[in-house]
């Protein structure tokens, strides 16, 4: 398997992490407990800095290949790039409200939890698109030579919160997450 699927597989369990943690918080809030904002305002920080700037970019070059490959197939599979400006939209929307909650600001319970909800649902779907869909599409259209070139044009940015280092305002939330695996497990 090309290697810059091998880390898109990877960054999307990751990104699934995260929407399990997310979920979890969702519940607490729909439940009329106390949500905590400065976790769910971290993943929204890291789904900008990250996914939104290094992963999602890395899918489009892929995608973009397929089309010029196989413009049939790449419209079988959908817009990714369309899907990935409005995923970007999205949590930037969901985090300027996050932001507001933080500063104590008013805002409404009902619009917190329906776009939280909405947020965790378009990610998970849009995962599991490009995992059943758009990356097999691209292995069977795209040839080594493509795959090469895609993996030469990849930068090397490390994963501020998955990565060997994790910076300094992710650690927390890397302990969220650590902490989550843990009850999983059953530790």
């Amino acid at each position: 398997m090309p290697e810059v699927l091998n880390r898109l597989h990877k960054e999307h369990a990751d990104l699934t992490r995260l929407l399990d943690l997310l979920d979890r918080q969702l519940a607490l809030f729909t439940a009329g407990k106390p949500a905590d904002y400065d976790m769910i305002g971290a993943i929204l920080q890291y789904c900008l800095e990250y996914p939104d700037a290094v992963h999602h970019p890395k899918e489009d070059l892929i995608y973009g290949v397929l089309r010029r490959r196989d413009p049939v197939l790449a419209a079988e599979v959908g817009d990714l790039e369309e899907e990935h400006r409005d995923l970007a939209e999205l949590t930037r929307t969901l985090a300027e409200l996050i932001e507001r909650a933080l500063a104590e600001e008013p805002v409404g319970r009902d619009q917190v939890r329906d776009l939280t909800r909405d947020f965790i649902r378009r990610y998970r779907y849009h995962i599991a698109r490009e995992e059943l869909h758009v990356f097999p599409a691209a292995r069977q259209v795209l040839s080594d030579r493509d795959w090469a070139e895609i993996d030469g044009r990849l930068g090397d940015r490390d994963d501020p919160l998955f990565g060997e280092v994790v910076a300094d305002y992710f650690h927390a939330l890397r302990d969220d997450i650590d902490s989550l695996a843990a009850l999983a497990k059953g530790d």
